[in-house]
């Protein structure tokens, strides 16, 4: 299958391929609910010696730059609690964390989690966070710019290997809850 967008040499949809995914992201792939069928979310093989974005888009396809996301893990602490919750934004912006993300959240106070903290909890490798198999019960905040690309490059849960998800498929996503100005430039 040839890949919707980007130069990769393997593309496979997801549900053909969940021996290549960790178990949270294959279990998500499996029970996959909403309006966007689940063979619609496709994995591409990478090399994580390209994972720098810059080496990235130079050999997998310089559009890739404008349609990628990141998806980091925050913390949002109030009185003694703490909230842990996904974030989504493009790749050319940053988590607006101490004003959306915080007042999102209802927290005093939030902070990008630890790389202890995000592994741990997520089961997935640091830097190649999904929000897609994330725990039960996580907001998922996901920057509205996000939902209007027809497919959007997001990790796989492991650093080799990313997902090639249509964007509106974010705001179907358990927990998800879409904002304007989650990211910022």
């Amino acid at each position: 299958m040839r890949a919707p967008i980007g130069n990769f040499d393997q593309a496979t949809p997801a549900p053909d391929c969940l021996d290549e995914l960790i178990g949270p992201v294959a279990d998500a792939v499996r029970q996959w609910r909403g309006s966007v069928p689940a063979d619609r979310i496709v994995h591409v093989d990478t090399d994580p010696r390209w994972a720098d974005t810059a080496v990235f888009v130079e050999h997998y396809g310089r559009e890739l730059l404008e349609q990628s996301a990141n998806c980091v893990v925050v913390a949002g602490k109030r009185g003694g609690e703490s909230t842990l919750a996904a974030c989504v934004v493009l790749s050319t912006t940053r988590v607006d964390v101490n004003g959306v993300v915080r007042r999102q959240l209802g927290a005093r106070k939030a902070s990008f989690a630890s790389m202890d903290t995000a592994t741990g909890e997520t089961g997935m490798e640091y830097g190649g966070i999904t929000p897609i198999g994330l725990p039960d019960g996580w907001p998922v905040l996901v920057d509205s710019a996000v939902v209007d690309l027809p497919y959007v490059l997001v990790g796989s849960g492991r650093r080799r290997g990313k997902l090639l998800v249509p964007g509106k498929a974010f705001a179907e996503l358990p927990g998800a809850v879409v904002i304007e100005g989650l990211g910022t430039a």
